[in-house]
C-alpha cells in the first residue's frame, strides 16, 4: 500500500515509521526544510513542498496513493489537503488529524475526510475509560459518526453478569467485538459468560448507545 503523509513533524514521522515497519510505501511531504529529517525515517520518500498546492500533490502522484494522511499541526492545512486528496485525486481513504477539539465538526466527508483523529479527544476518552466503571465511554468514531467504538466496564450491580453472551438480547446496530478480562483478551464466543469487571468493547450506532448502557449498567 502506498501512503502519502502531509506533515513531517513528530506525528507524521511516527506514523511513517509504523507504516514502513509494516511493509508499506510512504511519502512524507512538508514545506519546512527543518522538518525534513530523512535520517530519522530513512526508508521514506521525501518531498519538500507545500501540500496545499495542487502542483505539489501532482508531483507526489497522489492519484497512485491508496491512503492520504493530513497530519500537520494546522487544522486548516489538514482540511485543504483532505479536500484536494479526495476530490482532485480520488484517494480511496483520507485520514486527517484534528488538533483542536472545537474544529472536529468540520472534519466530515464534505471536506473529503473519511476518518478524523483527535488526539485530545482520544486522550480524554482513555482517561475516562481508566476511571469509569458502569459508564459508556466513546473511544473512537468511524465514518463521521455513523458508528462508534465504545467501552464499558461491567459494574458489580450489572444484571447480565453471569449471563452467556448468546443469551443476551443486544440492541440493534451494536456488535460486541472484544472482552478484556484482567490480562487476557477474549473473543465474544457464544458460550462465554460475562463477569463483573469485564471491559466490553462494542462498535455501535450512536443512537443505540443509551440502550446499550441501560442494558449493561442500569442506573437506579
Amino acid at each position: 500500500m502506498r501512503v502519502a503523509i502531509a506533515g513531517a513533524g513528530n506525528v507524521g514521522r511516527s506514523i511513517a515509521t509504523e507504516l514502513l515497519d509494516n511493509g508499506h510505501e510512504v511519502l512524507l511531504i512538508d514545506r519546512d526544510p527543518k522538518a525534513i529529517k530523512a535520517a530519522t525515517v530513512p526508508s521514506a520518500e521525501w518531498l519538500l513542498a507545500d501540500a496545499c498546492e495542487m502542483s505539489t500533490l501532482e508531483e507526489a502522484a497522489l492519484h497512485r496513493c491508496n491512503v492520504a494522511i493530513a497530519a500537520t499541526g494546522d487544522d486548516k492545512v489538514n482540511l485543504v489537503v483532505s479536500l484536494l486528496a479526495k476530490t482532485e485525486f480520488n484517494v480511496a481513504r483520507v485520514v486527517a488529524r484534528v488538533n483542536h477539539p472545537d474544529n472536529e465538526w468540520l472534519f466530515t466527508e464534505g471536506w473529503g475526510v473519511d476518518v478524523s483523529v483527535s488526539t485530545p479527544r482520544i486522550m480524554s476518552a482513555l482517561v475516562e475509560e481508566a476511571v469509569s466503571v458502569g459508564d459508556l465511554v466513546r473511544l473512537f468514531s468511524f465514518r463521521q459518526g455513523e458508528a462508534n467504538l465504545v467501552e464499558l466496564t461491567l459494574p458489580a450491580n450489572a444484571p447480565i453478569a453471569g449471563t452467556k453472551i448468546s443469551d443476551v438480547r443486544w440492541p440493534e446496530d451494536t456488535s460486541l467485538v472484544s472482552i478484556i478480562r484482567g490480562k487476557h483478551v477474549f473473543s465474544p464466543m457464544p458460550e462465554l459468560a460475562l463477569q463483573v469487571g469485564d471491559e466490553l468493547l462494542f462498535v455501535a450506532a450512536p443512537e443505540r448507545e443509551s440502550q446499550l448502557e441501560d442494558l449493561l449498567s442500569p442506573h437506579s
